[in-house]
């Protein structure tokens, strides 16, 4: 029994190492949210879906001061939003690591006193695309996310973010978004307050390659155009409905989420090279990527 207590005197401990560095994030009509100190000179990274008022934001430390804050950024496709608190310097970040599957964590809140919730990690996945998500990576873990748990931190057992929860990516399961990921994000928050995402202003839907052309360009698959948009920059640039993409800016292109790989925030802007199979042929077209709103 002792064993027992000691372990779980440890869980303890790391719980509450992790709380020193999560907040309460008031930003929405009913119940506070959460949120991590993410840098020393005030900013805190939390769900974008808790930020319902860009205005009138309040976050509370774990020392009990509360600060007016500001939005910096936020980026729906993640649900990940940066705040900057006003007059606040020598703020404690979390240590910051990652998991494997199988790992115990918990979730650490704060949307009034600090709570934690216990569990595992069930999966390390991604992408998630679709229905305004575009997150590339995720932790799937088996807990339960309680009101106000959104924007707090994942923790492994010694106290160590890796990851923010938040229950509005996916449905009936709980996720997190990994550390390294949220750093992205943040980082292009505090830039430019948004995140840039490639366009070219096409649908399309994967089709096979005649086995010649599967052989020349060592891949089987490729995305056929199934609509090109009005003045859109693929239209710009010469694509025209049926062409097949197979490669943007040197990248292999065989399915959707290859495209929106190839169409990285560092292609916006940028003539990029697009080929595309044209009547049997393969042509090397150049496409100015333009910037999805």
């Amino acid at each position: 029994m002792s064993s027992l207590q000691s372990f779980s005197d440890d869980l303890a401990q790391a719980v509450a190492k992790a709380a020193a560095s999560v907040a309460l994030v008031d930003a929405r009509g009913r119940f506070p949210a959460s949120g991590i100190v993410w840098s020393a000179d005030g900013e805190i990274l939390t769900a974008d879906h808790v930020v319902q008022r860009d205005e009138q934001i309040k976050v509370k430390l774990a020392d009990g001061k509360t600060y007016a804050a500001t939005l910096k950024g936020r980026d729906p496709s993640t649900d990940l939003a940066l705040l900057k608190l006003e007059g606040a310097s020598g703020l404690t970040p979390p240590d910051f690591a990652e998991v494997k599957v199988g790992h115990l964590v918990y979730v650490v809140g704060r949307p009034e006193e600090v709570q934690a919730a216990f569990g595992n990690v069930v999966a390390l996945g991604g992408p998630i695309r679709g229905g305004g998500r575009q997150l590339d990576a995720y932790i799937q873990v088996d807990l339960t996310m309680y009101p106000g748990f959104s924007g707090g931190a994942l923790i492994d057992l010694s106290g160590r973010v890796v990851g923010l929860a938040t229950s509005a990516l996916a449905r009936g399961v709980t996720v997190a978004v990994p550390v390294a990921t949220a750093r992205l994000v943040a980082d292009a928050l505090r830039q430019h307050g948004r995140i840039k995402r490639g366009f070219l202003g096409v649908s399309t839907q994967p089709v096979a390659l005649a086995e010649a052309l599967a052989k020349q360009l060592e891949q089987r698959t490729g995305l056929m155009l199934i609509g090109v948009e009005k003045d859109s920059p693929a239209e710009k640039g010469g694509l025209l409905q049926g062409d097949v993409i197979v490669n943007v800016a040197g990248e292999a292109v065989s399915e959707i989420d290859d495209l929106h790989v190839a169409l990285s925030p560092d292609t916006v802007g940028k003539a990029v090279s697009v080929k595309v199979v044209r009547g049997g042929e393969v042509k090397d077209l150049k496409v100015v990527v333009g910037e999805r709103e």
